[in-house]
């Protein structure tokens, strides 16, 4: 069988490795793939946005299976145009992926399908989303305490508050793709402000940024939960978690993630079945009944909140960095798992088999991330024959230039190792990144600590030093 892998992150060089250990797997292209995807598969030079090359490229090599990566080809109908052509194909068609192309689409399914979720509020006018934020809050801080404040809209209108200070955060979206980064929590109305502005006048995020979602911040810890679905069968994989803030302690702006591990222990089996059952269930069914049924990976963010878990966001195609840890546990044949669910047979496939072993996932990204970075250095460290059964390092952010493998990207490398127990992956995990190196390097610290209680003070065997690696 031959395979093509759309998408050129660290998550489709996890996808590629994993795919290539099938049996069933001859050939592996992925399109146009990364320095580390060139180790299992024949990198192609073609954006993984342009449709129409993609296509002529699987029908000419006779592709048995396309797995699309990244969320931008499925939101553009990648799945509409290779299924139209006769071509197998895993993955949700144009209209189901703006469950994650629209975040305003994806708060109406979950309305219909009584998804609980953060409540919310919609504005394409800038002037309207400024009175809201202004009549919500006065100008002032989140706090407690109350006190009177006149402040003044775009258009000189006056406003009197009695309680202008807000008790918890507020999150602000821009309502499309915005490779991780349209998304900020606000603490204060000149966040919320700002945001707001840089979306609907800035063109910060061109037309995904015309559109603003602001909802109320949910509190708790964190999951992700990844289900392989047909339209009909659900298959959730272990859950995850993924660190999205730049710094340790969850400080910083919002990234594409910094790292994960998985499983974690926010999720027990009960909880995963209470999040089958009230989650991913109403939401494939509120889908097929809205015209759109969905195939392909359903990714819940989960907030575990004291009501219960609630959705952050659904995306609609496997996490990134959440896949290289998940992956790296996952004993069953993928290809087995994804053919068959692209041809509506997912319930033919035995339940997923795991290494009981825990995995971590670290990021190392280049200086400068999430903002402006510097690419083209060397990146020393990066031997394959160092890859095992027990560490491996994905690759995000690289190319080859004048023979060298250099980093090309904001994230750069998923370091990626299991453990018997989660001290010992974390451990296994930076070890590895300390072997790694190349101008300006650098990642978070901490990843995998929330699951770990704050009392225990067995930190300082896995603590790397500086911010730079």
């Amino acid at each position: 069988m031959k395979v093509l892998v759309i998408g050129q992150g660290g998550r489709e060089h996890a996808l590629v490795w994993k795919l290539s250990q099938s049996p069933q797997v001859t050939k592996i292209y992925c399109a146009p793939g990364n320095a580390g995807t060139s180790q299992h598969a024949e990198n192609v030079d073609i954006s993984d946005a342009d449709i129409d090359q993609l296509l002529a490229f699987a029908k000419r090599e006779k592709i048995d299976l396309t797995v699309p990566g990244p969320e931008v080809p499925l939101v553009l109908g990648v799945v509409d145009q290779f299924r139209k052509a006769g071509l197998t194909i895993f993955g949700p068609t144009k209209a189901a992926a703006e469950l994650e192309g629209s975040k305003t689409f994806a708060k109406q399914i979950m309305r219909g399908a009584k998804v609980p979720t953060a409540d919310y509020i919609t504005f394409d006018n800038l002037n309207r989303a400024v009175n809201y934020i202004h009549e919500r809050c006065g100008g002032g801080r989140f706090a407690s305490n109350e006190r009177p404040m006149n402040v003044t809209n775009e258009e000189g209108e006056l406003f009197q508050r009695t309680n202008p200070l807000w008790e918890q955060p507020i999150v602000v979206k821009a309502d499309g793709l915005a490779a991780g980064k349209g998304v900020r929590v606000c603490h204060d109305a000149d966040e919320a402000l700002e945001f707001v502005r840089d979306c609907l006048a800035g063109n910060r995020f061109g037309e995904a940024g015309s559109r603003v979602i602001i909802e109320e911040c949910l509190m708790g810890e964190e999951a992700s939960i990844l289900a392989i679905v047909d339209g009909k069968t659900i298959v959730t994989l272990d859950a995850s978690q993924d660190h999205k803030a730049a710094y340790d302690d969850d400080q910083g702006p919002n990234t594409g993630g910094m790292g994960a591990y998985c499983p974690t222990p926010v999720i027990d089996a009960a909880m995963m079945d209470q999040i089958t059952q009230t989650i991913l269930i109403p939401l494939v069914h509120e889908m097929k009944r809205k015209g759109c049924p969905f195939g392909g990976v359903l990714y819940a963010g989960i907030m575990m909140t004291r009501q219960g878990p609630k959705v952050l966001e659904f995306n609609v195609r496997f996490g990134d960095p959440e896949t290289q840890p998940v992956l790296m546990r996952l004993k069953s044949d993928l290809f087995e798992m994804l053919y068959a669910a692209a041809q509506g047979k997912l319930r033919d496939v035995p339940e997923p088999e795991w290494d009981p072993r825990p995995a971590v996932c670290v990021v190392m990204a280049s200086k400068g991330y999430p903002g402006d970075y510097e690419k083209g250095f060397a990146i020393r460290g990066l031997d394959p024959k160092s890859d095992s059964e027990t560490s491996r390092v994905f690759h995000a952010g690289t190319s080859i230039k004048d023979g060298k493998i250099v980093n090309s990207g904001g994230r750069v490398l998923g370091v990626t190792a299991l453990g018997d127990n989660l001290d010992q992956a974390k451990l296994n995990a930076y070890e590895r990144v300390k072997g790694i190196r190349w101008e300006g390097a650098w990642c978070r610290k901490d990843i995998s600590d929330k699951a770990r209680p704050k009392t225990e003070a067995n930190v300082e065997e896995t603590k790397v030093e500086t911010d730079e690696v």
